[in-house]
């Protein structure tokens, strides 16, 4: 399945793409918003694999949007205005539907849409077969640093940016938590709260609803407490 989302403005829009959604079998609609600070919520909480994207609306139009979101998820831009179709692939959006939209345009644009997907996952899948590094690089400043997972003590989101606290120092990136989650190994790193992710091997304590990794105290949140209990505490308590 994958999983999309509706960037629009106009409800009588939102509610004819969500219609034809409905109709597309490979299709997932997991939220809608009227404003791209809407989709920037969005994308820091659940994955998201396609983005149907207004470019006229309030606050920040749909092209400004693209320009400033690192490593979006796949996007067909819905408008109503046909002259930003460069500049919109220009962008690398998958296609380009200007209103009305007709259920066949439509089709074909979300066909093109499971084929790049379809791509990515066999990418994917033969990169799993490969010895994983363990290192990563991520832009910082003006420059690219090497960063070992094992140094990692936890990650913090801020925004569009997140700062990687290692026993080194800390470093600020333009990414989403979501962007770096998907690259960390599951069993050793959990998400702890919509802001953190924490190495497991580096908790010294949980004390309340906070986790001590040597100065820094970490919250949890709410929604990850059973979670965290589980892996963290449960799996490793010793017991009479």
């Amino acid at each position: 399945m994958i999983k999309c989302v509706i960037i629009d403005d106009e409800p009588l829009a939102v509610e004819c793409i969500a219609s034809y959604i409905k109709e597309v079998s490979f299709l997932q609609l997991v939220g809608t918003g009227s404003n791209p600070l809407d989709l920037n919520a969005m994308l820091d909480e659940q994955p998201i694999d396609l983005i149907f994207l207004d470019i006229e609306m309030p606050f920040i139009n749909g092209i400004e949007f693209l320009k400033m979101t690192p490593d979006p998820p796949m996007v067909i831009i819905t408008t109503a205005y046909p002259s930003y179709a460069l500049e919109g692939f220009q962008l690398d959006v998958l296609d380009y539907l200007v209103k009305p939209i007709t259920f066949n345009r439509f089709l074909k644009a979300v066909n093109k849409s499971k084929d790049y997907h379809q791509l990515l996952h066999a990418n994917s899948r033969s990169a799993s077969h490969e010895e994983t590094p363990d290192y990563f690089f991520i832009k910082c400043d003006y420059k690219y640093e090497k960063l070992y997972f094992k140094d990692i003590l936890y990650i913090e989101a801020m925004q569009n940016y997140i700062t990687i606290h290692t026993q080194k120092g800390k470093y600020i990136t333009l990414l989403y938590l979501k962007n770096i989650e998907e690259k960390l190994n599951p069993q050793a790193f959990i998400r702890v709260h919509k802001s953190y992710i924490v190495s497991i091997s580096k908790i010294e304590s949980i004390e309340n609803n906070d986790i001590i990794i040597q100065t820094h105290r970490i919250p949890i949140s709410r929604n990850y407490q059973t979670e965290v209990l589980g892996r963290v505490v449960n799996d490793r308590l010793w017991k009479k």
